[in-house]
């Protein structure tokens, strides 16, 4: 079954929560990869290096696991719908406080504080709606969901290349406030999750997350080292690539924004593929198969002698880099029991973050021992990621098809 035919057997209900869900994610990471654009003109003004501005992004993902921990447990005792409407209000607050920062210190401590918000969001969105749809449509809007960070980058792209010039860096983060009015939305249209409302009704009280993950720990170890290779896989390839185009190539806003553009619609078209591909194959197919294909987009992505080549090259590795991620929602949602489904997922997700934060500045070093040579930097460090994540993958487990709500 394609993604379309799986969306159109959703019910209005139903395409309501994925929306939701879907927006909250894309909003997210929009107000997260603004800054990724603006590294350079950060440094310039605050007069310190890049690495240290990068850093910036290692604190927001090593705060995640706090916020999807937090969040995760308020949403699987009080309900997905609520708590997910103060997270999202949260981080877009936190946004707009980046764009007042007046030192590099300040700006450090407002986006360690985001990045409690942020990953709270994650778990929260994906429980809510893998709760709400039946189980064969799964794959599909798990691949739609994840892509939710690929529009995310896109949308900032696109921000970065209408407004840059015209507001700098500050501005971009007012505009990063915008998402808080997804909550309207919410609050409106978007029902509860019908998993977590029959769990409520059915006990007393719900067992906690210590008690649900007896005998589960290894399971819980396991997530959390999945997880690190897929932020290494996703930050290792993305975050400093508008900074590789500017200071290695010396591109325009221009140029910069529009292979920006390019590296998302591969990302969304291979989340797309691959989330609904892992219905038919498998999950852990799904995952390796994409991992291993990203090997040869490797040489174009990072040494493509001219802007065509370079966006050719960018345009297949995120295919391949957002292919393995669009089977993620539904994979650890699965491998999760129904009593933790908010808190386990995102936890397991940012633990694995919190793994790999410090992506960003180790890429930023690593190119200034090569005299700036971030596309040998990056490169390398995607091929071996790469193979680490088909293997971690290849040996682990599956529960594809899992029903939820099952008696424990």
């Amino acid at each position: 079954m394609n993604f379309l035919a799986v969306l159109r057997e959703l019910d209005a209900r139903q395409r309501k929560v994925v929306l939701a869900s879907f927006l909250g994610w894309t909003l997210d990471a929009f107000d997260y990869f603004l800054l990724v654009f603006v590294i350079p003109e950060i440094a310039r003004e605050f007069d310190v290096g890049k690495t240290e501005v990068a850093f910036s992004l290692m604190l927001t993902l090593a705060m995640r696991p706090l916020g999807a921990w937090l969040f995760g447990r308020l949403a699987d005792r009080y309900g997905r719908r609520p708590v997910l409407m103060v997270d999202i209000v949260l981080f877009a607050v936190l946004e707009a406080a980046s764009a007042f920062a007046p030192s590099l210190t300040a700006l450090l401590v407002i986006r360690a504080l985001f990045g409690v918000a942020m990953g709270g969001e994650w778990g929260i969105g994906a429980s809510l709606a893998m709760e709400s749809i039946p189980a064969k449509a799964r794959g599909a809007v798990s691949g739609l969901l994840q892509e939710g960070y690929a529009c995310g980058y896109l949308l900032g792209g696109l921000v970065y290349l209408l407004l840059f010039d015209h507001i700098g860096w500050r501005g971009m983060f007012v505009v990063g406030a915008l998402p808080a009015l997804l909550v309207l939305y919410i609050r409106r249209h978007v029902p509860e999750s019908p998993v977590w409302i029959a769990a409520r009704d059915a006990a007393s009280a719900r067992p906690g997350f210590i008690e649900t993950m007896r005998g589960r720990w290894g399971l819980f170890a396991y997530l959390v080292v999945l997880m690190m290779c897929f932020n290494l896989f996703s930050h290792g390839s993305q975050d400093l690539y508008p900074t590789f185009l500017k200071e290695q190539h010396h591109f325009d806003t221009r140029t910069v924004a529009w292979l920006t553009i390019t590296l998302n619609l591969g990302a969304i078209a291979g989340g797309l593929f691959f989330g609904s591909w892992s219905e038919r194959v498998g999950r852990r197919r799904a995952i390796v198969t994409a991992a291993l294909l990203a090997l040869p987009a490797i040489p174009l992505w990072a040494f493509g002698g001219s802007v065509i080549l370079l966006g050719v090259g960018v345009f297949l590795l995120q295919v391949m880099v957002q292919g393995a991620w669009g089977v993620v929602p539904v994979h650890l949602n699965e491998l999760s029991p129904d009593a933790v489904r908010a808190t386990l997922p995102g936890f397991a997700y940012q633990g694995g973050n919190l793994l790999a934060s410090a992506t960003a500045p180790f890429l930023n070093w690593f190119a200034d021992q090569r005299g700036g040579d971030y596309g040998f930097a990056m490169a390398s460090f995607i091929a071996v990621v790469a193979v680490l994540l088909a293997l971690v993958t290849a040996f682990g487990p599956e529960a594809h098809g899992a029903r939820f709500a099952a008696a424990e």
